[in-house]
């Protein structure tokens, strides 16, 4: 018979998110946030909170068949979208690829490089930067 200290323990412990779900959040963010969407905006079109929002991008909360359908509708992205990392079946690699497209510093950068209108500086600024990665 469980003691009252151990079903406290039990009901203290909080559950390690599947990486699907993280994967799933992430391609949310990653969508989101350069069309310049914050987290309140997107709750507004799907009627609930910017907390709601902020929970299912760092998978504190599952995002259900229904709120995924409504959530690829306002991004304007097809449902498969969310699962495009995951087709190899290697969950554990998917998450930690897509870590990188959901740093603040990278969408930020992505934003600004595609607001320069000039395609030739455009490129230009891709060749310097890959240029000084190696």
């Amino acid at each position: 018979m469980a003691t009252l200290r151990t079903l406290t323990l039990r009901k203290l412990a909080k559950p390690m998110p599947n990486l699907i779900d993280v994967n799933v959040g992430r391609r949310v963010r990653h969508r989101r946030t350069p069309q310049g969407l914050g987290q309140e905006k997107l709750g507004e079109a799907l009627r609930f909170t910017f907390k709601q929002v902020q929970n299912y991008e760092r998978s504190a909360n599952r995002i259900g068949a229904g709120r995924l359908f409504d959530m690829a509708r306002v991004l304007d992205e097809p449902i498969p979208f969310f699962f495009e990392d995951l087709a190899d079946g290697d969950t554990a690699q998917a998450a930690n690829a897509s870590g990188l497209l959901t740093k603040r510093e990278t969408l930020e950068l992505l934003r600004a490089y595609y607001k320069i209108s000039d395609s030739a500086i455009r490129k230009r600024l891709f060749n310097l930067a890959r240029s000084l990665s190696y």
